[in-house]
Protein backbone atom coordinates (compact mmCIF):
# COMPACT_ATOMS: atom_id res chain seq x y z
CA UNK A 1 0.00 0.00 0.00
CA UNK A 2 1.47 3.32 -0.98
CA UNK A 3 -0.04 6.55 0.17
CA UNK A 4 0.89 10.11 1.05
CA UNK A 5 -0.57 11.75 4.11
CA UNK A 6 0.46 15.14 5.45
CA UNK A 7 2.08 15.01 8.84
CA UNK A 8 -0.35 17.51 10.31
CA UNK A 9 -4.01 17.44 11.01
CA UNK A 10 -6.62 19.41 9.17
CA UNK A 11 -7.62 22.82 10.47
CA UNK A 12 -8.15 22.09 14.10
CA UNK A 13 -7.28 25.20 16.08
CA UNK A 14 -10.04 24.74 18.65
CA UNK A 15 -11.15 27.07 21.40
CA UNK A 16 -10.00 26.18 24.92
CA UNK A 17 -12.77 25.31 27.25
CA UNK A 18 -12.37 22.24 29.39
CA UNK A 19 -10.61 19.11 30.32
CA UNK A 20 -9.00 17.22 27.48
CA UNK A 21 -9.48 20.03 24.94
CA UNK A 22 -6.99 19.52 22.11
CA UNK A 23 -5.27 21.97 19.86
CA UNK A 24 -3.39 21.56 16.60
CA UNK A 25 -1.77 23.95 14.21
CA UNK A 26 -2.06 22.82 10.59
CA UNK A 27 -0.41 24.01 7.38
CA UNK A 28 -2.06 25.81 4.52
CA UNK A 29 -2.82 24.13 1.22
CA UNK A 30 0.55 22.51 0.86
CA UNK A 31 1.96 19.01 1.20
CA UNK A 32 4.58 18.05 3.78
CA UNK A 33 7.33 18.01 1.16
CA UNK A 34 7.18 21.82 1.11
CA UNK A 35 6.79 22.22 4.87
CA UNK A 36 10.17 22.17 6.66
CA UNK A 37 8.67 21.14 9.99
CA UNK A 38 5.27 20.55 11.53
CA UNK A 39 4.06 20.96 15.09
CA UNK A 40 1.05 19.33 16.72
CA UNK A 41 0.28 21.15 20.01
CA UNK A 42 -2.44 19.67 22.23
CA UNK A 43 -3.93 20.71 25.56
CA UNK A 44 -4.45 17.36 27.28
CA UNK A 45 -6.01 18.59 30.50
CA UNK A 46 -7.08 22.03 31.73
CA UNK A 47 -8.39 23.26 35.06
CA UNK A 48 -8.93 26.62 36.78
CA UNK A 49 -5.37 27.98 36.69
CA UNK A 50 -3.35 25.19 35.10
CA UNK A 51 -3.01 22.88 32.14
CA UNK A 52 -0.89 20.10 30.66
CA UNK A 53 0.10 20.02 27.01
CA UNK A 54 1.65 17.52 24.59
CA UNK A 55 3.73 18.62 21.62
CA UNK A 56 4.78 16.49 18.64
CA UNK A 57 7.45 17.95 16.34
CA UNK A 58 8.07 16.43 12.91
CA UNK A 59 11.18 17.34 10.92
CA UNK A 60 10.69 17.33 7.14
CA UNK A 61 14.07 18.87 6.27
CA UNK A 62 17.63 17.59 6.66
CA UNK A 63 18.38 15.26 9.56
CA UNK A 64 19.42 16.99 12.81
CA UNK A 65 21.83 16.00 15.58
CA UNK A 66 20.19 18.51 17.94
CA UNK A 67 17.09 20.68 17.86
CA UNK A 68 15.44 23.67 19.47
CA UNK A 69 11.75 24.55 19.12
CA UNK A 70 10.44 27.99 20.09
CA UNK A 71 7.03 29.62 20.42
CA UNK A 72 5.53 32.65 22.16
CA UNK A 73 2.32 32.96 24.15
CA UNK A 74 -0.09 35.82 23.62
CA UNK A 75 -1.29 35.58 27.21
CA UNK A 76 0.35 35.04 30.59
CA UNK A 77 0.96 31.28 30.31
CA UNK A 78 3.99 29.99 32.25
CA UNK A 79 5.68 26.61 31.85
CA UNK A 80 6.20 25.14 35.32
CA UNK A 81 7.62 21.68 34.56
CA UNK A 82 8.20 19.41 31.59
CA UNK A 83 9.35 16.04 30.32
CA UNK A 84 11.25 14.67 27.29
CA UNK A 85 12.68 18.14 26.52
CA UNK A 86 14.66 20.89 28.25
CA UNK A 87 12.13 23.69 28.65
CA UNK A 88 12.91 27.29 29.52
CA UNK A 89 10.93 30.52 29.31
CA UNK A 90 11.92 34.16 28.94
CA UNK A 91 8.93 36.47 29.10
CA UNK A 92 6.35 35.08 26.70
CA UNK A 93 8.90 33.03 24.69
CA UNK A 94 9.31 29.32 25.41
CA UNK A 95 12.24 27.24 24.22
CA UNK A 96 12.13 23.42 24.11
CA UNK A 97 15.52 21.85 23.42
CA UNK A 98 16.43 18.20 23.00
CA UNK A 99 17.50 15.90 25.77
CA UNK A 100 20.62 13.82 25.15
CA UNK A 101 18.55 10.73 24.35
CA UNK A 102 16.31 12.37 21.71
CA UNK A 103 18.77 14.72 20.03
CA UNK A 104 18.80 12.83 16.73
CA UNK A 105 15.89 13.90 14.54
CA UNK A 106 15.87 12.20 11.15
CA UNK A 107 14.20 13.51 8.03
CA UNK A 108 10.54 12.58 8.49
CA UNK A 109 11.23 11.77 12.12
CA UNK A 110 9.11 12.93 15.05
CA UNK A 111 9.75 13.67 18.70
CA UNK A 112 7.16 14.22 21.42
CA UNK A 113 7.41 16.06 24.74
CA UNK A 114 5.04 17.53 27.27
CA UNK A 115 4.77 20.06 30.03
CA UNK A 116 2.60 21.51 32.75
CA UNK A 117 1.80 25.20 32.85
CA UNK A 118 -0.19 27.88 34.60
CA UNK A 119 -2.42 30.62 33.18
CA UNK A 120 -5.22 33.01 33.96
CA UNK A 121 -7.83 34.39 31.62
CA UNK A 122 -7.52 32.73 28.22
CA UNK A 123 -5.17 29.94 27.20
CA UNK A 124 -4.78 30.69 23.50
CA UNK A 125 -2.84 28.45 21.15
CA UNK A 126 0.56 29.83 20.08
CA UNK A 127 0.38 31.27 16.56
CA UNK A 128 3.91 30.44 15.36
CA UNK A 129 6.49 27.75 16.00
CA UNK A 130 10.11 27.82 14.81
CA UNK A 131 12.56 24.91 14.64
CA UNK A 132 16.15 26.16 14.77
CA UNK A 133 14.95 29.50 13.43
CA UNK A 134 12.81 28.08 10.61
CA UNK A 135 9.03 28.64 10.78
CA UNK A 136 7.00 25.43 10.95
CA UNK A 137 3.53 24.69 9.54
CA UNK A 138 3.93 26.87 6.42
CA UNK A 139 5.61 26.06 3.13
CA UNK A 140 9.04 27.38 2.10
CA UNK A 141 7.49 30.34 0.33
CA UNK A 142 5.20 31.15 3.26
CA UNK A 143 1.95 30.53 1.35
CA UNK A 144 -1.17 29.58 3.26
CA UNK A 145 -2.13 30.36 6.80
CA UNK A 146 -1.74 28.18 9.87
CA UNK A 147 -5.39 27.20 9.98
CA UNK A 148 -6.16 26.59 6.30
CA UNK A 149 -7.20 22.93 5.75
CA UNK A 150 -4.95 20.80 3.57
CA UNK A 151 -6.35 19.66 0.24
CA UNK A 152 -7.97 16.27 -0.11
CA UNK A 153 -8.12 15.84 -3.90
CA UNK A 154 -9.59 12.35 -3.91
CA UNK A 155 -10.02 10.38 -7.09
CA UNK A 156 -9.42 6.72 -7.97
CA UNK A 157 -6.04 5.45 -6.78
CA UNK A 158 -5.20 8.68 -4.98
CA UNK A 159 -5.54 8.29 -1.23
CA UNK A 160 -6.42 11.40 0.68
CA UNK A 161 -5.30 12.43 4.15
CA UNK A 162 -8.71 11.90 5.69
CA UNK A 163 -11.16 9.82 3.66
CA UNK A 164 -14.12 11.25 5.60
CA UNK A 165 -13.31 14.86 4.80
CA UNK A 166 -15.63 16.24 2.14
CA UNK A 167 -17.39 12.90 1.65
CA UNK A 168 -20.79 11.39 2.36
CA UNK A 169 -20.77 8.07 4.23
CA UNK A 170 -22.72 4.99 3.16
CA UNK A 171 -26.09 4.27 4.75
CA UNK A 172 -26.65 0.51 4.98
CA UNK A 173 -30.21 0.01 3.70
CA UNK A 174 -30.69 -3.15 5.79
CA UNK A 175 -29.80 -1.41 9.05
CA UNK A 176 -31.74 1.66 8.00
CA UNK A 177 -34.89 -0.42 7.45
CA UNK A 178 -34.57 -2.01 10.91
CA UNK A 179 -34.10 1.39 12.52
CA UNK A 180 -36.98 3.00 10.62
CA UNK A 181 -39.33 0.18 11.68
CA UNK A 182 -38.90 1.15 15.35
CA UNK A 183 -41.08 3.90 16.87
CA UNK A 184 -39.11 7.12 16.40
CA UNK A 185 -36.40 5.29 14.49
CA UNK A 186 -36.76 7.49 11.43
CA UNK A 187 -34.84 10.17 13.36
CA UNK A 188 -31.60 8.20 12.92
CA UNK A 189 -32.38 5.76 10.10
CA UNK A 190 -30.34 7.85 7.65
CA UNK A 191 -27.14 7.67 9.72
CA UNK A 192 -24.14 5.79 8.26
CA UNK A 193 -23.03 2.60 10.00
CA UNK A 194 -20.41 -0.09 9.45
CA UNK A 195 -21.12 -3.27 7.51
CA UNK A 196 -19.81 -6.31 9.39
CA UNK A 197 -18.23 -9.15 7.42
CA UNK A 198 -18.13 -11.50 10.39
CA UNK A 199 -18.02 -14.83 8.58
CA UNK A 200 -17.14 -16.23 5.19
CA UNK A 201 -20.79 -16.49 4.14
CA UNK A 202 -21.25 -12.74 4.69
CA UNK A 203 -19.03 -12.01 1.68
CA UNK A 204 -21.67 -13.27 -0.74
CA UNK A 205 -24.65 -12.66 1.56
CA UNK A 206 -26.14 -15.15 3.99
CA UNK A 207 -29.77 -15.88 4.71
CA UNK A 208 -31.07 -13.41 2.16
CA UNK A 209 -28.90 -10.51 3.38
CA UNK A 210 -26.82 -8.26 1.15
CA UNK A 211 -23.31 -9.42 0.30
CA UNK A 212 -20.16 -7.34 -0.19
CA UNK A 213 -20.82 -6.61 -3.88
CA UNK A 214 -24.42 -5.70 -3.10
CA UNK A 215 -23.25 -3.09 -0.61
CA UNK A 216 -20.61 -1.73 -2.99
CA UNK A 217 -23.16 -1.45 -5.81
CA UNK A 218 -25.55 0.39 -3.50
CA UNK A 219 -22.67 2.62 -2.38
CA UNK A 220 -22.06 3.61 -6.00
CA UNK A 221 -25.73 4.51 -6.32
CA UNK A 222 -25.62 6.63 -3.16
CA UNK A 223 -22.36 8.25 -4.23
CA UNK A 224 -23.65 10.13 -7.22
CA UNK A 225 -21.13 12.64 -8.48
CA UNK A 226 -19.53 13.37 -5.09
CA UNK A 227 -17.22 11.45 -2.79
CA UNK A 228 -18.49 8.61 -0.61
CA UNK A 229 -16.96 6.50 2.17
CA UNK A 230 -18.20 2.95 2.67
CA UNK A 231 -17.22 1.20 5.92
CA UNK A 232 -16.57 -2.53 6.38
CA UNK A 233 -15.57 -4.39 9.54
CA UNK A 234 -13.10 -7.20 8.83
CA UNK A 235 -13.84 -9.62 11.64
CA UNK A 236 -13.16 -13.34 11.28
CA UNK A 237 -9.75 -14.19 12.71
CA UNK A 238 -9.02 -17.77 13.72
CA UNK A 239 -9.95 -18.18 17.39
CA UNK A 240 -11.64 -14.79 17.25
CA UNK A 241 -12.05 -12.72 20.42
CA UNK A 242 -10.38 -15.26 22.69
CA UNK A 243 -11.74 -13.68 25.89
CA UNK A 244 -15.43 -13.44 24.94
CA UNK A 245 -17.52 -16.42 23.89
CA UNK A 246 -20.37 -14.30 22.51
CA UNK A 247 -18.18 -13.05 19.67
CA UNK A 248 -16.28 -16.23 18.93
CA UNK A 249 -16.22 -16.97 15.21
CA UNK A 250 -16.40 -19.85 12.78
CA UNK A 251 -12.64 -20.39 12.32
CA UNK A 252 -10.75 -22.52 14.83
CA UNK A 253 -7.51 -21.27 16.35
CA UNK A 254 -5.24 -22.98 13.81
CA UNK A 255 -7.22 -22.21 10.64
CA UNK A 256 -5.05 -19.32 9.43
CA UNK A 257 -4.96 -20.87 5.94
CA UNK A 258 -8.74 -20.68 5.60
CA UNK A 259 -8.70 -17.11 6.90
CA UNK A 260 -6.32 -16.13 4.12
CA UNK A 261 -7.73 -18.05 1.17
CA UNK A 262 -11.46 -18.23 1.97
CA UNK A 263 -11.91 -14.88 3.68
CA UNK A 264 -9.32 -12.15 3.03
CA UNK A 265 -8.45 -13.12 -0.56
CA UNK A 266 -12.08 -13.06 -1.80
CA UNK A 267 -12.70 -9.74 -0.03
CA UNK A 268 -9.63 -8.23 -1.64
CA UNK A 269 -10.65 -9.49 -5.08
CA UNK A 270 -14.02 -7.78 -4.81
CA UNK A 271 -12.68 -4.52 -3.37
CA UNK A 272 -10.06 -4.39 -6.15
CA UNK A 273 -12.69 -4.52 -8.91
CA UNK A 274 -12.11 -1.35 -10.99
CA UNK A 275 -15.85 -0.80 -10.88
CA UNK A 276 -15.47 0.37 -7.28
CA UNK A 277 -12.32 2.46 -7.71
CA UNK A 278 -14.15 5.75 -7.14
CA UNK A 279 -15.30 4.76 -3.64
CA UNK A 280 -13.34 5.50 -0.49
CA UNK A 281 -13.39 2.10 1.23
CA UNK A 282 -12.64 2.14 4.97
CA UNK A 283 -11.85 -1.17 6.65
CA UNK A 284 -11.87 -1.66 10.41
CA UNK A 285 -9.41 -4.50 10.80
CA UNK A 286 -10.13 -7.21 13.35
CA UNK A 287 -11.63 -5.79 16.52
CA UNK A 288 -11.07 -7.44 19.92
CA UNK A 289 -8.01 -9.37 18.84
CA UNK A 290 -4.54 -7.93 19.39
CA UNK A 291 -5.21 -6.24 22.78
CA UNK A 292 -6.22 -9.63 24.17
CA UNK A 293 -2.65 -10.83 23.62
CA UNK A 294 -1.43 -8.10 25.98
CA UNK A 295 -4.08 -8.13 28.69
CA UNK A 296 -5.48 -11.66 28.81
CA UNK A 297 -2.42 -13.92 28.64
CA UNK A 298 0.30 -15.32 30.87
CA UNK A 299 0.16 -14.87 34.62
CA UNK A 300 -2.31 -12.00 34.66
CA UNK A 301 -5.48 -12.64 36.66
CA UNK A 302 -7.50 -11.83 33.52
CA UNK A 303 -5.72 -14.48 31.43
CA UNK A 304 -7.71 -17.11 29.53
CA UNK A 305 -6.34 -20.37 28.11
CA UNK A 306 -7.67 -19.53 24.63
CA UNK A 307 -5.80 -16.21 24.56
CA UNK A 308 -2.62 -18.02 25.59
CA UNK A 309 -3.14 -20.35 22.63
CA UNK A 310 -3.58 -17.45 20.21
CA UNK A 311 -0.48 -15.71 21.53
CA UNK A 312 1.57 -18.91 21.20
CA UNK A 313 0.45 -19.77 17.66
CA UNK A 314 0.82 -16.19 16.40
CA UNK A 315 -2.29 -16.35 14.25
CA UNK A 316 -3.72 -13.02 15.42
CA UNK A 317 -0.51 -11.27 14.41
CA UNK A 318 -0.27 -13.23 11.16
CA UNK A 319 -3.92 -12.68 10.30
CA UNK A 320 -3.88 -8.94 10.90
CA UNK A 321 -0.62 -8.60 8.96
CA UNK A 322 -1.99 -10.58 6.04
CA UNK A 323 -5.21 -8.55 5.95
CA UNK A 324 -3.30 -5.26 6.02
CA UNK A 325 -0.95 -6.39 3.29
CA UNK A 326 -3.61 -7.67 0.91
CA UNK A 327 -6.25 -5.00 1.49
CA UNK A 328 -3.56 -2.33 1.45
CA UNK A 329 -2.74 -3.28 -2.13
CA UNK A 330 -6.09 -1.82 -3.21
CA UNK A 331 -5.41 1.88 -3.89
CA UNK A 332 -8.74 3.19 -2.57
CA UNK A 333 -8.82 1.12 0.63
CA UNK A 334 -8.07 2.83 3.96
CA UNK A 335 -7.12 0.37 6.72
CA UNK A 336 -7.91 1.35 10.33
CA UNK A 337 -6.69 -1.19 12.90
CA UNK A 338 -8.76 -1.77 16.03
CA UNK A 339 -7.07 -0.32 19.14
CA UNK A 340 -9.39 -1.38 21.95
CA UNK A 341 -10.55 1.41 24.26
CA UNK A 342 -9.30 3.39 27.27
CA UNK A 343 -10.89 0.98 29.75
CA UNK A 344 -8.89 -1.86 28.21
CA UNK A 345 -5.41 -0.59 27.39
CA UNK A 346 -5.28 2.79 29.15
CA UNK A 347 -3.14 1.49 32.03
CA UNK A 348 0.63 1.90 31.90
CA UNK A 349 1.34 -1.83 31.63
CA UNK A 350 -1.03 -2.16 28.64
CA UNK A 351 -0.55 1.15 26.80
CA UNK A 352 3.02 0.87 25.51
CA UNK A 353 3.03 -2.92 24.98
CA UNK A 354 -0.16 -2.67 22.88
CA UNK A 355 1.40 -0.11 20.54
CA UNK A 356 4.48 -2.31 20.19
CA UNK A 357 2.33 -5.35 19.41
CA UNK A 358 0.36 -3.39 16.81
CA UNK A 359 3.65 -2.48 15.13
CA UNK A 360 4.60 -6.17 15.10
CA UNK A 361 1.32 -7.11 13.42
CA UNK A 362 1.59 -4.25 10.93
CA UNK A 363 4.96 -5.57 9.77
CA UNK A 364 3.97 -9.25 9.59
CA UNK A 365 3.08 -11.32 6.53
CA UNK A 366 4.48 -8.76 4.08
CA UNK A 367 2.65 -5.75 5.54
CA UNK A 368 4.32 -2.45 6.40
CA UNK A 369 3.27 0.44 8.62
CA UNK A 370 2.29 2.29 5.44
CA UNK A 371 -0.53 -0.22 5.04
CA UNK A 372 -2.13 1.40 8.10
CA UNK A 373 -4.05 4.61 7.51
CA UNK A 374 -5.05 4.86 11.15
CA UNK A 375 -6.62 3.20 14.17
CA UNK A 376 -10.11 3.00 15.66
CA UNK A 377 -11.03 2.99 19.35
CA UNK A 378 -14.19 2.07 21.26
CA UNK A 379 -15.52 -0.16 18.47
CA UNK A 380 -18.76 -1.73 19.71
CA UNK A 381 -18.00 -0.37 23.20
CA UNK A 382 -19.60 2.14 25.53
CA UNK A 383 -16.79 4.34 26.88
CA UNK A 384 -17.78 7.99 27.21
CA UNK A 385 -16.31 10.30 24.60
CA UNK A 386 -15.53 13.09 27.09
CA UNK A 387 -15.92 12.98 30.86
CA UNK A 388 -16.71 16.64 31.47
CA UNK A 389 -17.29 16.60 35.24
CA UNK A 390 -13.84 15.49 36.38
CA UNK A 391 -10.26 15.36 35.13
CA UNK A 392 -7.53 12.76 35.53
CA UNK A 393 -5.48 15.47 37.29
CA UNK A 394 -8.13 16.32 39.90
CA UNK A 395 -7.49 15.72 43.59
CA UNK A 396 -10.32 15.32 46.10
CA UNK A 397 -10.09 14.73 49.85
CA UNK A 398 -6.35 14.22 49.53
CA UNK A 399 -6.58 11.61 46.81
CA UNK A 400 -6.04 11.66 43.05
CA UNK A 401 -8.91 10.77 40.74
CA UNK A 402 -6.67 7.94 39.54
CA UNK A 403 -7.09 6.33 42.98
CA UNK A 404 -10.87 6.13 42.66
CA UNK A 405 -12.42 2.70 42.25
CA UNK A 406 -13.87 3.70 38.87
CA UNK A 407 -10.60 4.93 37.34
CA UNK A 408 -8.44 2.38 39.14
CA UNK A 409 -5.08 4.01 38.31
CA UNK A 410 -5.89 4.27 34.61
CA UNK A 411 -4.20 7.20 32.86
CA UNK A 412 -7.38 8.12 30.99
CA UNK A 413 -10.99 8.78 31.83
CA UNK A 414 -12.54 8.87 28.36
CA UNK A 415 -12.06 7.91 24.72
CA UNK A 416 -11.06 11.25 23.22
CA UNK A 417 -8.11 11.84 25.54
CA UNK A 418 -7.08 8.19 25.17
CA UNK A 419 -7.30 8.14 21.37
CA UNK A 420 -5.25 11.33 21.05
CA UNK A 421 -2.56 10.08 23.44
CA UNK A 422 -2.46 6.61 21.92
CA UNK A 423 -1.99 8.15 18.49
CA UNK A 424 1.19 9.79 19.79
CA UNK A 425 2.34 6.49 21.25
CA UNK A 426 1.78 4.72 17.93
CA UNK A 427 3.82 7.35 16.12
CA UNK A 428 6.61 6.95 18.68
CA UNK A 429 6.95 3.22 17.89
CA UNK A 430 7.22 3.79 14.15
CA UNK A 431 3.82 4.39 12.58
CA UNK A 432 3.62 7.34 10.16
CA UNK A 433 3.17 10.70 11.87
CA UNK A 434 0.07 11.37 9.78
CA UNK A 435 -2.05 8.47 11.01
CA UNK A 436 -5.59 9.40 11.99
CA UNK A 437 -7.95 7.98 14.59
CA UNK A 438 -11.60 7.01 14.47
CA UNK A 439 -13.81 6.79 17.56
CA UNK A 440 -16.96 4.69 17.57
CA UNK A 441 -19.63 6.88 19.19
CA UNK A 442 -22.60 4.70 18.31
CA UNK A 443 -23.50 3.80 21.90
CA UNK A 444 -21.56 6.05 24.28
CA UNK A 445 -23.94 9.00 24.63
CA UNK A 446 -25.10 8.19 28.20
CA UNK A 447 -27.93 10.72 28.18
CA UNK A 448 -31.38 10.44 29.67
CA UNK A 449 -32.50 11.08 33.23
CA UNK A 450 -29.46 9.36 34.78
CA UNK A 451 -26.97 11.77 33.15
CA UNK A 452 -25.28 13.84 35.91
CA UNK A 453 -25.78 17.59 35.66
CA UNK A 454 -22.39 18.37 37.23
CA UNK A 455 -19.54 17.08 39.39
CA UNK A 456 -20.15 14.75 42.30
CA UNK A 457 -19.72 15.75 45.96
CA UNK A 458 -16.16 16.25 47.21
CA UNK A 459 -16.67 14.22 50.38
CA UNK A 460 -14.44 11.47 48.91
CA UNK A 461 -12.73 10.77 45.62
CA UNK A 462 -15.18 7.91 44.90
CA UNK A 463 -18.21 10.11 45.60
CA UNK A 464 -16.73 12.81 43.37
CA UNK A 465 -16.08 10.48 40.43
CA UNK A 466 -19.18 8.28 40.75
CA UNK A 467 -21.46 11.27 41.21
CA UNK A 468 -20.15 13.05 38.13
CA UNK A 469 -19.20 10.38 35.63
CA UNK A 470 -21.25 10.20 32.44
CA UNK A 471 -20.43 6.53 31.82
CA UNK A 472 -22.92 4.81 34.12
CA UNK A 473 -21.64 1.25 33.72
CA UNK A 474 -20.74 -0.71 36.82
CA UNK A 475 -17.22 -1.18 35.44
CA UNK A 476 -15.38 -0.24 32.25
CA UNK A 477 -14.85 -3.96 31.66
CA UNK A 478 -18.60 -4.41 30.99
CA UNK A 479 -19.14 -4.65 27.24
CA UNK A 480 -22.35 -6.52 26.49
CA UNK A 481 -25.72 -4.80 25.78
CA UNK A 482 -25.26 -2.25 28.55
CA UNK A 483 -28.31 -1.00 30.42
CA UNK A 484 -28.64 2.79 30.38
CA UNK A 485 -26.51 3.42 27.31
CA UNK A 486 -27.52 5.89 24.62
CA UNK A 487 -26.64 6.91 21.09
CA UNK A 488 -23.57 9.13 21.06
CA UNK A 489 -22.23 11.90 18.84
CA UNK A 490 -23.51 11.60 15.28
CA UNK A 491 -20.91 10.60 12.69
CA UNK A 492 -18.84 13.52 11.38
CA UNK A 493 -15.38 14.25 10.01
CA UNK A 494 -12.54 16.16 11.69
CA UNK A 495 -14.21 16.55 15.10
CA UNK A 496 -10.99 17.02 17.11
CA UNK A 497 -7.22 17.07 16.75
CA UNK A 498 -5.90 13.75 15.48
CA UNK A 499 -9.39 12.31 14.96
CA UNK A 500 -10.39 11.62 11.35
CA UNK A 501 -14.02 11.04 12.29
CA UNK A 502 -16.58 10.00 14.84
CA UNK A 503 -18.26 6.93 13.36
CA UNK A 504 -21.04 4.47 14.12
CA UNK A 505 -19.00 1.40 13.25
CA UNK A 506 -21.17 -0.81 15.46
CA UNK A 507 -24.71 -0.48 14.11
CA UNK A 508 -26.91 0.59 17.06
CA UNK A 509 -29.55 -2.00 17.81
CA UNK A 510 -27.43 -5.01 16.83
CA UNK A 511 -26.87 -7.24 19.84
CA UNK A 512 -23.47 -7.81 21.47
CA UNK A 513 -24.42 -11.34 22.47
CA UNK A 514 -27.27 -13.47 23.75
CA UNK A 515 -28.51 -13.36 27.35
CA UNK A 516 -28.66 -17.14 27.39
CA UNK A 517 -27.37 -19.98 25.24
CA UNK A 518 -28.99 -19.96 21.77
CA UNK A 519 -28.17 -22.52 19.09
CA UNK A 520 -26.85 -20.89 15.90
CA UNK A 521 -24.83 -21.74 12.79
CA UNK A 522 -22.51 -18.71 13.13
CA UNK A 523 -20.10 -20.16 15.70
CA UNK A 524 -21.22 -17.65 18.35
CA UNK A 525 -21.22 -18.95 21.91
CA UNK A 526 -22.90 -17.83 25.11
CA UNK A 527 -20.84 -15.50 27.30
CA UNK A 528 -21.94 -14.93 30.90
CA UNK A 529 -21.03 -11.24 30.50
CA UNK A 530 -24.24 -10.99 28.45
CA UNK A 531 -26.29 -12.56 31.25
CA UNK A 532 -27.82 -9.84 33.46
CA UNK A 533 -27.63 -12.17 36.49
CA UNK A 534 -23.87 -12.76 36.16
CA UNK A 535 -21.78 -11.45 39.07
CA UNK A 536 -18.55 -10.93 37.16
CA UNK A 537 -14.92 -12.01 36.87
CA UNK A 538 -11.46 -10.37 37.18
CA UNK A 539 -11.86 -8.64 33.80
CA UNK A 540 -14.70 -6.48 35.19
CA UNK A 541 -13.41 -6.48 38.79
CA UNK A 542 -16.13 -8.95 39.77
CA UNK A 543 -19.02 -6.56 39.19
CA UNK A 544 -22.40 -7.56 37.80
CA UNK A 545 -22.51 -7.60 33.99
CA UNK A 546 -24.93 -4.67 33.58
CA UNK A 547 -26.38 -6.40 30.51
CA UNK A 548 -29.94 -6.06 29.28
CA UNK A 549 -32.15 -9.17 29.42
CA UNK A 550 -33.64 -11.13 26.51
CA UNK A 551 -30.89 -10.33 24.02
CA UNK A 552 -30.48 -12.33 20.79
CA UNK A 553 -27.23 -13.69 19.31
CA UNK A 554 -24.58 -11.08 18.53
CA UNK A 555 -25.25 -9.12 15.35
CA UNK A 556 -28.99 -9.83 15.40
CA UNK A 557 -31.53 -7.05 15.84
CA UNK A 558 -32.29 -6.21 19.47
CA UNK A 559 -35.34 -3.93 19.47
CA UNK A 560 -35.36 -3.19 23.21
CA UNK A 561 -31.75 -2.08 23.12
CA UNK A 562 -32.32 0.20 20.12
CA UNK A 563 -35.27 1.90 21.82
CA UNK A 564 -33.16 2.46 24.96
CA UNK A 565 -30.33 3.91 22.86
CA UNK A 566 -32.70 6.44 21.31
CA UNK A 567 -34.24 7.32 24.68
CA UNK A 568 -30.81 7.96 26.25
CA UNK A 569 -29.17 9.58 23.22
CA UNK A 570 -26.76 12.42 23.87
CA UNK A 571 -26.91 14.80 22.16
CA UNK A 572 -30.65 14.11 22.47
CA UNK A 573 -32.69 13.26 19.41
CA UNK A 574 -35.17 15.84 18.16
Amino acid sequence: MSRTRTALLAAMALVAGGTGTAFAVAPGGVGTAAVPCTVDYKIQNQWGTGFTAAVTLTNNSAAKSSWSLKWSYAGNQKVTSGWNAKLSQSGATVTAANESYNAQLATGGSVSFGFQGSYSGSNAIPATFTLDGVTCNVDDGGSGGPTDPPPDPGGPGNRVNNPYQGAKVYVNPEWSANAAAEPGGSRVANQPTGVWLDRIAAINGAGGTMGLRDHLDEALRQKGSGELVVQFVIYNLPGRDCAALASNGELKDAEIGRYKTEYIDPIKAILADPKYASLRIVTTVEIDSLPNLVTNTGSRPTATPQCDVMKANGNYVKGVGYALNKLGDVPNVYNYVDAGHHGWIGWDDNFGPSATLFKQAATAEGATVNDVHGFITNTANYSALKEVNFSITDNVAGKSVRESKWVGWNRYTDELSFAQAFRNQLVSVGFPSGIGMLIDTSRNGWGGTARPAGPGPQTSVDAYVDGGRLDRRLNTGNWCNQAGAGLGERPRANPAAGIDAYVWMKPPGESDGSSKAIDNDEGKGFDRMCDPTYTGNPRNNNNKSGALPDAPVSGHWFSAQFRQLMQNAYPPLS
